[in-house]
C-alpha cells in the first residue's frame, strides 16, 4: 500500500506548490464522488476505496495532528489529560492486562460516549465511567475511520440526488457523457498487440488455458468446447483476449472454424462469422484495430439467457462459482477468502486473490485486464522454469 501510494503521489501529484497539491487532491476526490454517486454498486466500491486511503493516510498523521483532525471535524473524542490518565491509570491497566495489552503513559487515551462503542463495552475491553469509555488510541482510530465512512456515504446519497433531480439532464450535452464514461474507463495497457511481442499457437491453446487463463476465459472456452458455438458477446470478448494474448489471424480463423464448423458447417461460418473476426483484427470496415475487454467492461456487462460472457465472480451463483474454483485447485483458506471478497462485491480483488492462489505468488498491483492475468502468469511459469533449469544444470 505504502509503495504504491507513493509512486502514484509522486507520479500526479508532484508540484513546487503545496497549496496546488491540495488543490488536485480535493478536485480529484469531487470528481470521482460524482461519477461514483450514482449508482449503489459503484457508491459501494468508491465508499471502500476512500475508506482504505482515509485509513492509509490518517495513521500516517502524527498524534497531535490525528487530534486537530479530530477536533476540526467536531467528533466527541477527548484526549485524556495527563492528570485525569494518573487518576484512572491502575483501572486502565485492568482492563488492558485482561486483553492482552498494557496501558503506560506513553499511551494515548481517550473518552468516548460509551454509546459509540457498544462493540467494545460488550466484550469487557474498555474502562467505563460517568458514561464514558476510556478508549486507547488505536481503537480511536476505527471510530474516526466509521465516521469518516459515514459522512462520505451521506454525502454520495445527496450527490446522487441533485444528480439525478437536476444536473444530468442540465449537463447531457457536456458534463454527462463524461461523468457516465469515467466511471468505466481504464487507463491501464490497451493489450491491442501481445506483451513482450509473444505469439500462441493454435496447438497451445488447451494448455495454456489450463496454466494461464483467468477464469472468465476458462469458462468461456469450456462452453465453446461444449457448444461449439459463443453468442456475439462471448466471441467478442474471447476472441480480443485471444488477440492480445498472441493468437494471429490465420490461427484465430482456423480455431473458430474448426469449433462452430461442427455445428454449423464451415460454409455458413466462411459467409456468416469469418468477416467479424477479420473485423476485430482491423482488417474490413473501417480497419479499426480493437481493443481486448479490461476487467471494468466485463465486470460491468449484462449477459442474457445463453450467454457466457461477463465476470463470474460477478454473474455466477454461489455454487457454481465455487465448483469453478475448485477445478481451478483454489480451495480451503483460499477459496474462502475469495468467496467473501465476492459477498462484498470486490470482483477484481477476488480474481486476483484466484491468481495468488494458484500461482503461489503476489500480485500487488491487482488484477484489472484479463491480458494482465494471462502475461503476468507467464511471467510466473517462465521464472519457475528457468529456476528449475538453473537447479538442475547446478545438480549435474
Amino acid at each position: 500500500m505504502e509503495k504504491l501510494v507513493s509512486e502514484l503521489w509522486k507520479t500526479h501529484m508532484r508540484h513546487q506548490d503545496p497549496a496546488e497539491n491540495l488543490n488536485k487532491d480535493i478536485i480529484s476526490h469531487f470528481v470521482l464522488r460524482l461519477v461514483y454517486c450514482r449508482t449503489e454498486e459503484l457508491r459501494k466500491w468508491f465508499l471502500s476505496m476512500e475508506t482504505t486511503l482515509f485509513r492509509y493516510r490518517f495513521r500516517l498523521e502524527s498524534p497531535e495532528t490525528q487530534r486537530m483532525l479530530m477536533t476540526e471535524f467536531q467528533l466527541p473524542y477527548k484526549a485524556l489529560p495527563y492528570s485525569e490518565f494518573e487518576a484512572v491509570k491502575d483501572k486502565l491497566s485492568q482492563v488492558a492486562r485482561s486483553i492482552g495489552q498494557s496501558a503506560s503513559v506513553e499511551h494515548v487515551f481517550f473518552k468516548v460516549p460509551f454509546e459509540e462503542v457498544p462493540d467494545l463495552v460488550a466484550g469487557r475491553r474498555v474502562f467505563l465511567s460517568k458514561g464514558y469509555a476510556y478508549v486507547a488510541m488505536s481503537q480511536v482510530v476505527s471510530l474516526v475511520v466509521t465516521q469518516f465512512r459515514c459522512n462520505i456515504s451521506k454525502a454520495l446519497a445527496l450527490t446522487n440526488r441533485k444528480w439525478t433531480a437536476t444536473i444530468k439532464e442540465q449537463e447531457k450535452d457536456r458534463l454527462t457523457p463524461i461523468v457516465e464514461a469515467l466511471s468505466n474507463a481504464y487507463f491501464g495497457p490497451d493489450y491491442s498487440q501481445p506483451k513482450d511481442a509473444v505469439d500462441i499457437s493454435l496447438k497451445d491453446i488447451d494448455q495454456l488455458a489450463k496454466s494461464s487463463f483467468p477464469l472468465c476465459m476458462r469458462h468461456m472456452l469450456d462452453k465453446l468446447r461444449e457448444n461449439h458455438h459463443l453468442k456475439h458477446g462471448g466471441r467478442m470478448q474471447f476472441g480480443l483476449f485471444l488477440k492480445g494474448a498472441g493468437l494471429k489471424l490465420e490461427d484465430a480463423l482456423a480455431f473458430w472454424r474448426a469449433e462452430f464448423s461442427q455445428k454449423i458447417g464451415s460454409e455458413r461460418f466462411d459467409k456468416e462469422y469469418a468477416y467479424a473476426i477479420r473485423h476485430n483484427y482491423g482488417k474490413e470496415g473501417k480497419r479499426t484495430d480493437y481493443t481486448p475487454y479490461s476487467c471494468q467492461k466485463i465486470i460491468s456487462a449484462t449477459p442474457g439467457v445463453g450467454d457466457h460472457h461477463g465476470c463470474p465472480f460477478r454473474h455466477f451463483g454461489e455454487e457454481n462459482l465455487r465448483a469453478a474454483l475448485n477445478k481451478m485447485g483454489v480451495g480451503g483458506h483460499a477459496l474462502e477468502e475469495v468467496m467473501d471478497k465476492v459477498k462484498n462485491r470486490h470482483y477484481q480483488v477476488a480474481c486476483t486473490l484466484t491468481f495468488e492462489a494458484t500461482h503461489g505468488v503476489s500480485c500487488d498491483s491487482g488484477i484489472n485486464h484479463p491480458n494482465q492475468y494471462f502475461s503476468e502468469s507467464q511471467k510466473v511459469l517462465r521464472a519457475k522454469n528457468q529456476t528449475m533449469e538453473s537447479q538442475s544444470q547446478s545438480a549435474t
